[in-house]
């Protein structure tokens, strides 16, 4: 099926190389030849002499010279960071283009956001990119800092571990103190109501099947994050970031706060079979009592009448 769609996408897939040379060699080893391949995240362009050659890039359907630019795997200079002196990169990894700080595993990374392209990326954009996230300043009533920055989700202004959306990129660079303050008042008075104000709070990360079965998600409740599952709520400990929480740390939250309340599936399952059968046990007992009492009163009855009809 992708040999079939490598050759019907080719015009898509493979733009046309100014130097005229076959689009489907790889160019960077010069002798893999480029196919569509599927992984964990979706469709991407990768180089038949992996893992020998590494060389990936994301689909494009711009057959324009940016396609050309954004299929090369060589990092582009941007400059040099004003505070640190390391060189400032523009690169196109698996996931998408991205800017970098440095090299090695010390180097600091940050994807571009949807709608901002390679070609648009300067050393002042790189910069801005690279410092989130950007602290505003402590909040008016807690005292604690409040923060911008660009997530999964989008953009955002993120307090104490609550998140609330912003309504574009643009507004993470600009966005001030107040402003971020009056947004996530509006954040909580929306996800305030029910019990400890966690009814209808919003699902921020989905890590999938709970073993015994139902969904478990981290939500962002009036309180603070937490992690939920069914009717178990396991508020996150104080400084961890909702967006790094693991499925195995989730199932140690769930579990810790279940023991502490007491209450397990299996408990309440056991105690509601075993209240049934109680009062199962009354009602026949009850109903025997009854049954055996009708035969006393009936003879009863019989020896009264028996004894008033010798005397007359």
């Amino acid at each position: 099926m992708l040999d079939a769609l490598n050759e019907e996408l080719a015009p898509l897939v493979f733009p046309k190389r100014e130097d005229g040379g076959d689009p489907r060699i790889c160019q960077v080893c010069g002798t893999g030849k480029l196919s569509l391949k599927l992984g964990k995240y979706g469709a991407f362009v990768g180089c038949s002499n992996y893992p020998e050659c590494n060389y990936t890039r994301q689909l494009s359907s711009d057959s324009s010279g940016d396609a050309e630019a954004a299929a090369s795997n060589e990092p582009q200079s941007l400059g040099k960071d004003p505070h640190t002196g390391e060189e400032i990169t523009l690169r196109n990894g698996r996931f998408g283009p991205y800017v970098q700080r440095g090299d090695g595993k010390e180097a600091k990374r940050a994807s571009l956001p949807k709608g901002w392209t390679p070609a648009t990326i300067d050393h002042e954009k790189a910069l801005a990119l690279l410092s989130l996230p950007r602290d505003l300043g402590p909040h008016p009533e807690t005292g604690k800092m409040i923060s911008a920055g660009i997530g999964r989700y989008g953009p955002f202004v993120l307090h104490n571990g609550t998140y609330a959306n912003l309504e574009s990129v643009e507004d993470v660079f600009s966005i001030g103190l107040n402003r971020a303050t009056s947004v996530l008042a509006d954040k909580q008075s929306k996800g305030a109501g029910g019990a400890g104000g966690r009814t209808g709070a919003a699902a921020v990360k989905e890590l999938g099947e709970h073993p015994d079965g139902g969904a478990i998600t981290v939500r962002d409740g009036r309180y603070g994050p937490y992690v939920n599952w069914g009717k178990v709520n396991a508020t996150l400990p104080r400084g961890k970031d909702p967006q790094s929480v693991t499925v195995e740390e989730a199932l140690a939250f769930i579990a810790e706060r279940a023991a502490k309340g007491g209450v397990t599936k299996g408990k309440t399952a056991k105690g509601k079979s075993a209240g049934r059968k109680q009062a199962g046990t009354k009602t026949a007992k009850a109903a025997g009592t009854a049954t055996a009492e009708k035969p006393k009163r009936a003879a009863k009855t019989k020896t009264k009448s028996a004894a008033k009809a010798k005397k007359d």
